[in-house]
């Protein structure tokens, strides 16, 4: 009995000291981790600000004129889209993560900026982790909308089919998720899509809310 005892005092110190080697080295490996994407937010954030300055000394070059701006436009449109007028409602997670923030679902509302009187509100997928954590992350094309009248219904100016009322950036560069709105006439109602596209390839996952124009 001794001896069986003793053996086992012996295997369970080098477990012991094995899994502290282990974590150990995990430890190592995650700091490295994050001075990498310490490094990537850094590189990024520096070549944006160098994109934007560039931007804005084009767009003052005055024998460019029109070229300059629409070049500023484009530019600004793909790299720094966001949802300005988008208000974040709530979140619930979908999944932890041990670094950085949680996945999760998000839900953000916005009002039609040429429509008077029509609110959406729209839920979608949001990327946690380290790289979402930094902004880095590309996140899926998941999302569901849902437009409402909200008072009288008033526009504002002249619509377009397909016009774009809001537009969010959903990853570093080059993907983003909008909404766009159509009007069928035939029965008078105003029709919003949601969807992602990229610069080369979008995906085919979709949303449609609809809004009857009624007196209010």
């Amino acid at each position: 009995m001794t001896v069986i005892a003793w053996f086992r005092a012996g295997y369970l110190s080098i477990s012991f000291k094995s899994l502290s080697i282990y974590l150990n080295a995990v430890k190592i490996s995650l700091e490295r981790a994050l001075e990498l994407f310490a490094c990537c937010k850094l590189y990024t954030m520096s070549f944006l600000f160098i994109v934007e300055v560039l931007m804005s000394f084009i767009s003052k070059l005055p024998f460019i004129g029109k070229l300059g701006a629409v070049l500023t436009f484009s530019l600004s449109s793909m790299i720094f889209a966001t949802s300005a007028s988008a208000e974040q409602i709530g979140s619930v997670d979908t999944s932890f993560k041990l670094l950085g923030a949680n996945h999760k679902i998000v839900i953000e509302a916005f009002d039609d900026p040429k429509i008077s009187g029509v609110s959406c509100h729209l839920s979608r997928a949001k990327k946690g982790g380290i790289s979402g954590s930094f902004g880095l992350a590309t996140d899926t094309s998941d999302a569901a909308i849902a437009c409402r009248q909200v008072g009288p219904i008033k526009i504002l100016d002249e619509l377009k089919d397909g016009e774009k009322v809001f537009k969010e950036r959903t990853s570093i560069l080059f993907k983003t998720m909008q909404v766009v709105r159509f009007l069928d006439k035939k029965r008078n109602v105003l029709v919003y899509l949601v969807y992602s596209d990229k610069l080369v390839d979008g995906s085919p996952k979709n949303s449609i809310s609809t809004v009857p124009i009624r007196p209010w």
